[in-house]
């Protein structure tokens, strides 16, 4: 067992699904997994191992913003031997070419956060995902005719910014959304060689109010990133 992690040795696949809710996560154990076993409920940051065509995945939780989802990636990364890391999580739209459902694979990610400022601090440390998950995830995509976006996010701090103006400007520049985990996720797997990948659905927009969902439809209907996370895993 890890601190925050009930599983015991060898309980956790080596490819895993992140989503930040773990209602989420149980929702993907449950439609998406054979046999699928729950191996954590510690906080109920539900965590499951099971089978997705014949390949042994993981999906776990990891809450809310770079503070949690460093918690449970490290302890996966360094204590359960996890190579694989792929966040299916929700994203605000910066563009108004990003629309509500429509994905997002974060290339890169700018950051607010002083995480990996203060183990760099003479450096702007570039967060950038795994090419190799990253293009097989967007042929997938692509594939299964999903409208899909690939570029920069904005993984934020804050939920309830005060530089609003200033996210927004980032838009124009061509980062396409704002979330709050890829940063920390992308900077772990670049400390200890491990291939990390964000897929965001879009829930919401900053630049066209009128396009949101539920907080229903964010748990249980955005099932287009869950397909291309569970194929670009299995996938050699």
């Amino acid at each position: 067992m890890s601190i925050h992690i009930a599983a015991k040795a060898g309980e956790i696949a080596d490819k895993i699904l992140l989503p930040g809710d773990p209602l989420r996560a149980k929702f993907i154990a449950e439609n998406f997994l054979e046999d699928a076993v729950c191996f954590n409920q510690v906080r109920n940051m539900f965590g499951y191992t099971g089978s997705y065509k014949g390949h042994r995945v993981s999906v776990m939780g990891t809450g809310m913003g770079m503070p949690s989802i460093s918690i449970y990636a490290r302890e996966l990364i360094v204590d359960y031997g996890v190579k694989k890391l792929i966040r299916v999580g929700t994203a605000g739209s910066l563009s108004d070419k990003v629309h509500v459902r429509e994905l997002v694979l974060a290339q890169a990610a700018a950051t607010n956060s002083n995480i990996i400022r203060n183990d760099w601090p003479m450096y702007d440390f570039p967060q950038i995902a795994s090419f190799n998950l990253l293009d097989k995830a967007y042929h997938i995509a692509k594939d299964l005719g999903m409208t899909t976006h690939v570029g920069s996010v904005l993984s934020s701090d804050v939920f309830y910014s005060n530089f609003y103006e200033q996210n927004l400007k980032l838009g124009t520049m061509g980062v396409l959304a704002v979330e709050m985990e890829a940063a920390a996720l992308y900077y772990l797997a670049a400390q200890h060689q491990v291939e990390a990948l964000g897929i965001m659905t879009i829930s919401d927009s900053l630049v066209n109010p009128d396009e949101d969902t539920t907080a229903e439809e964010r748990q249980t209907t955005f099932t287009d990133m869950m397909k291309v996370g569970l194929e670009t895993l299995i996938t050699d």
